[in-house]
C-alpha cells in the first residue's frame, strides 16, 4: 500500500506544480465523464471539477507569491 501512496504523492506534486495547465485538464476529464454515464451523473461530476478547479486555482495563486 505504501507504493500507492508514494505514487499519490508524486501525483499530487506534479498537479501542484503545474496547476495552471492541469485546470484546462479538469474540463476535458468532466465532459468525457459525463459523455461516458449519458448524462445521468453531470451533477456529481460538475461539483467534482468545480472542486477541483477551485484546489487548483488555489494552489495556482500560491505559487505566484
Amino acid at each position: 500500500m505504501s507504493g500507492t501512496g508514494d505514487a499519490f504523492k508524486r501525483l499530487k506534486k506534479a498537479v501542484d506544480d503545474n496547476a495552471g495547465k492541469a485546470q484546462g485538464l479538469v474540463g476535458k476529464a468532466a465532459d468525457a465523464a459525463k459523455k461516458a454515464t449519458g448524462g445521468a451523473h453531470d451533477d456529481k461530476i460538475d461539483r467534482g471539477a468545480g472542486a477541483a478547479t477551485e484546489y487548483l486555482r488555489k494552489r495556482a495563486r500560491e505559487d505566484r507569491k
